[in-house]
């Protein structure tokens, strides 16, 4: 069979490629190139540039390329750019996860694993947050992905295909430097970014009801994101029948936002103390995901460590900002 992964040429995506080749899956990539790099994704695997919101793009690929499969990871992902666009955020993650599945349905395609995240859940007060919590995202980053689950699962149940939607928690690290996290929008690129230019890491408050005060969060490394999803479109390829399955994707344990920057300091010998300033709005405490419902369907566990996160993430800094060595 093949799969389809939008968004394959993007940070996540390129590894979900990459597990996927590597596990001897046929794949083809539909990106924009927005954000994506065409140069992460190996060169027999074909790429089509372009939009899920061209229904005629995307009926020509599913035709041509015989897809029996979708990965959809193609989304807008920056939480401060939702608010200031919500719009947008809703015509192209709702809107195009809309005309994809309508292609889908149209071309036959019966295995379909859409990329949520832990957004769906904004700031449940639980030590470890399970699938069954409730869903109340605090914004429209987190309710265009809430949407797209629903969308799915209906889409699903109309048309007999199966379905699978993974909750991810926070994505950190790189398979191999090349891969790695280029955008400065998550917390790892964050700090290497500020220590690049000579700057103090930022702690947005620091008097949490946790043991350091800072908020605790779950990392998981890109590579173990990328195996889920590879696990997933095999316990999907043997499914007999049409059915949902909706899974968190973490490590189940925390990691503050303190431990992280001085770990960081540890791992590039910039030990540069960290600026506290006030409290985000909206930022839970935290938010810690139960991952065992993914061990149990998928025999899938998260194998790798926050350490070998911020390694792997430093390696790829320096491929891609040589400067940030001479420091």
């Amino acid at each position: 069979m093949t799969w389809l992964i939008t968004g394959g040429a993007g940070y996540i995506g390129a590894h979900v490629v990459r597990a996927m080749t590597t596990a001897n899956e046929r794949v083809v990539v539909l990106d924009d190139l927005s954000a994506g790099v065409a140069d992460r994704l190996p060169a027999d695997v074909p790429l089509v540039a372009g939009s899920s919101l061209d229904a005629t793009l995307l009926k020509r690929v599913l035709s041509e390329h015989a897809v029996t499969g979708i990965v959809h990871l193609a989304a807008r992902k920056q939480v401060g750019e939702s608010v200031a666009e919500p719009a947008r955020y809703y015509q192209e993650n709702v809107g195009g996860l809309a005309t994809l599945l309508d292609a889908a349905a149209g071309a036959g395609v019966e295995r379909f694993v859409f990329s949520s995240s832990a957004a769906v859940y904004g700031n449940p007060d639980v030590d470890l947050i399970t699938e069954d919590a409730p869903c109340a995202p605090v914004n429209p980053y987190g309710e265009t992905k809430l949407a797209g689950e629903w969308l799915v699962r209906a889409a699903g149940r109309a048309h007999g295909m199966a379905t699978t939607c993974l909750r991810y928690f926070n994505v950190a690290g790189a398979a191999e430097p090349a891969l790695a996290d280029t955008g400065v929008y998550n917390i790892v690129p964050m700090v290497l970014d500020r220590l690049t230019r000579g700057e103090a890491p930022r702690i947005f408050g620091d008097d949490y009801p946790t043991p350091d005060g800072t908020c605790v969060r779950d990392y998981i490394h890109v590579a173990d994101l990328a195996e889920a999803h590879l696990a997933a479109t095999r316990r999907l390829s043997s499914a007999t029948s049409a059915g949902d399955l909706t899974l968190n994707i973490g490590r189940g344990e925390g990691v503050s936002v303190r431990e992280l920057i001085t770990l960081i300091g540890e791992v590039t010998g910039d030990t540069t103390p960290a600026l506290v300033e006030p409290r985000r709005p909206g930022d839970a405490p935290r938010a810690v995901a139960s991952a065992a419902r993914a061990a149990r369907e998928l025999d899938w566990r998260a194998r790798r460590g926050v350490r070998e996160m911020v390694e792997s993430a430093w390696q790829g800094w320096l491929l891609h900002h040589p400067a940030a060595a001479r420091r």
